[in-house]
């Protein structure tokens, strides 16, 4: 089967695929077809653990806490530093004892809006991606009974677990507490929000120069939609090993289609989680970008939207300048006292 023609010169933006085509006369700006989204909306939280100032403290408090690893030295904080955009900064994440990982660790900002989570998509909810971390021997390599009677000898976490719960310590509690703090982690009032809000100082030139082509010419948004920037969606794009080296969603559905796909990540504060891609193997953002003017087309299961744009270096440039326009303010996060 040939490749499909590609959509240049359409916008793909909005999180139901809506299309519209520019230039066209009449068209809506691009600062009335954002606007139209709304700007990362409320997040939904579920039935099964509403959150609460309570658990949202006992869920920080663990977040910090190296007690919950096997050898009591990594929390999850250790692989999710607020200073580097919630990621870590190296290509492969750093596990138990020293481990090298194989992936990269995906920043868990705005983690709240996604529906599969890990770059596979393993974990159906963030209270279940919580949990992956702490029982897999590679990374914190706890176990459930290690994690309750950690927790259970702490005079202060049994008072927050009843205030949180009104029970002592489970390890379903401790998924819940985790993922309430998770969902407060939201990036939001980057130089792209305010200019769509109506500060055109907000953005420069070269950054909205970038936007129309990242909608335009370049068709970013036929994976990054929506006020997240991610379809939510898995993709094989080209990237070398994807689908030897680690099969991706395939070893998670088994289905043909997904080998080498990995999930496709917010771009909101992407400037600041460098390495990229699933396995750290690009450098920069501006090579991200570039990628998808050098990738083989050929790749084996690429995906369809895959095509290469004719960016020029300036227009690579001013897309860069786009997305770090995307850098929320930095949330304020007070490192918590751990409980006794």
């Amino acid at each position: 089967m040939g490749r499909p023609f590609p959509r240049r010169g359409l916008w793909a933006i909005a999180t139901l695929g809506v299309l519209v085509a520019a230039p066209a006369l009449g068209a809506p700006s691009l600062r009335e077809v954002f606007g139209g989204l709304g700007l990362l909306p409320d997040v939904n939280v579920p039935y099964a653990n509403p959150t609460t100032p309570a658990k949202v403290e006992l869920g920080k408090r663990l977040f910090f806490d190296p007690r919950l690893s096997g050898d009591g030295k990594l929390a999850c904080v250790s692989c999710h530093v607020p200073g580097l955009g919630w990621a870590d900064g190296r290509s492969t994440g750093i596990g138990f004892q020293g481990r090298v990982l194989k992936r990269n660790v995906p920043s868990v900002l705005n983690a709240a809006y996604y529906s599969g989570f890990f770059h596979d998509g393993r974990a159906a909810s963030l209270e279940e991606q919580a949990l992956g971390p702490l029982f897999n021997p590679d990374e914190m390599n706890a176990t459930a009974s290690q994690v309750v009677a950690t927790l259970s000898r702490s005079p202060g976490y049994r008072q927050r677990f009843q205030e949180a719960f009104g029970t002592e310590p489970t390890i379903d509690g401790v998924g819940k507490a985790l993922a309430a703090f998770e969902r407060t982690l939201i990036s939001k009032n980057s130089a792209f929000d305010r200019w769509v809000q109506g500060d055109d100082a907000s953005m420069t030139p070269q950054a909205r120069r970038g936007l129309e082509l990242f909608t335009g010419k370049a068709d970013c948004t036929a994976c990054h939609k929506g006020s997240n920037f991610s379809d939510d969606k898995y993709h094989n794009i080209g990237v070398a090993g994807s689908g030897t080296k680690d099969k991706g969603r395939f070893d998670v559905t088994g289905d043909p289609d997904d080998l080498g796909a990995f999930k496709t990540p917010s771009l909101r504060n992407v400037a600041l989680t460098g390495p990229y891609m699933h396995d750290g193997s690009i450098a920069t953002l501006r090579e991200a970008v570039k990628h998808y003017e050098e990738v083989d087309l050929d790749f084996p299961n690429i995906d369809p939207l895959i095509d290469h744009w004719g960016l020029t270096d300036e227009e690579i440039d001013d897309v860069v300048a786009f997305l770090e326009s995307l850098t929320g303010e930095p949330l304020e996060i007070e490192v918590p006292r751990l409980p006794e």
